[in-house]
């Protein structure tokens, strides 16, 4: 069998395929399904300083290729994740990645306090409402990536921090270039994009929140467009996202320059997508004779 493991920052996985935040949990379900620890990581359900019970319903609506949420961040907090959570993903021996998400760069800052040395990677989601600024997202602008990336990795002696980007900006390279002078080891993309459903029937948005993230098979095309764009821009290591299915879907985000990839939807559509995911890449690999799959990252030729 081909050799999938891969490096980054440092880490070890022993192989690119990891749970995106906000779509497994912390394992616990999938885990009497099958072995979490086959897994290369695992990326948690969004972490905030306080327990919080997330948006009013509906926050979750469908379309052609995609779903919607709003959820909220819905999640127990960290302390009490650290508290009945963390041993059990120990336990799994998998890569941890925990997922935090603030209102302010306190809120960051505090929060990757108390992680680090404690999880193997921390990764910034910054799609976030900066209350200080009306509500604009943390990761709109180039200087407000960096500054919560600074403010986050100022609290980080042990562990590497991954930048969450999102794909809601004029510019996504140059979001990228921001998080890396703030100090992030890694940047991870793409987070949802904001979309809308509406009912015709009662001519209202399906999700009570009116908008919310737009993920699945359908946005694929665009996230392995920014991808491509970050990894030429950047030097430090990308993980890429956005749609992935199948281990075709995977092996063209590393292609593009990925050194590793997060599934995300596909694990509502199939409970077995990762498993399945991690086969379908050895198999690739073994029946063209590609002793290990570090070796296909960044070999796009791109026409022109």
């Amino acid at each position: 069998m081909a050799d999938l493991s891969v490096k980054v920052c440092g880490v070890l996985f022993k192989n690119p395929v990891i749970a995106a935040s906000g779509t497994f949990g912390f394992g616990k379900e999938f885990n009497e399904i099958y072995d979490i620890g086959a897994l290369g990581g695992i990326s948690t359900k969004g972490l905030t300083l306080e327990p919080r019970l997330g948006n009013a319903t509906p926050r979750i609506a469908e379309g052609h290729g995609v779903i919607l949420n709003s959820v909220g961040l819905q999640n127990p907090g960290v302390d009490r994740f650290l508290a009945e959570d963390l041993d059990f993903l120990k336990a799994s021996g998998t890569v941890i990645i925990a997922n935090v998400a603030g209102k302010t760069l306190e809120d960051y800052a505090q929060i990757c306090a108390k992680l680090d040395g404690k999880v193997d990677m921390i990764e910034l989601n910054i799609s976030c409402p900066n209350v200080r600024c009306g509500g604009m997202a943390f990761g709109i602008r180039p200087e407000s990536v960096e500054s919560v990336t600074k403010s986050a990795k100022s609290q980080l002696k042990k562990t590497p921090l991954i930048v969450k980007l999102s794909p809601n900006v004029e510019n996504i390279a140059v979001n990228a270039l921001a998080a890396e002078k703030g100090g992030a080891d890694c940047v991870s993309l793409i987070n949802t994009l904001t979309g809308m459903v509406i009912d015709i029937e009662n001519r209202r948005p399906l999700l009570a929140n009116n908008t919310g993230g737009v993920s699945g098979a359908g946005i694929k095309p665009i996230a392995i467009r920014m991808v491509y764009e970050v990894c030429r821009a950047v030097s430090i290591p990308v993980i890429g996202m956005g749609g992935i299915t199948c281990a075709e879907d995977a092996l063209e985000f590393i292609i593009a320059g990925a050194s590793a990839v997060q599934v995300g939807t596909a694990n509502f559509t199939d409970t077995m997508a990762m498993p399945k995911i991690i086969s379908g890449l050895n198999k690739w690999l073994d029946e063209r004779k590609i002793p290990n799959l570090s070796s296909l990252r960044g070999t796009l030729t791109v026409n022109g």
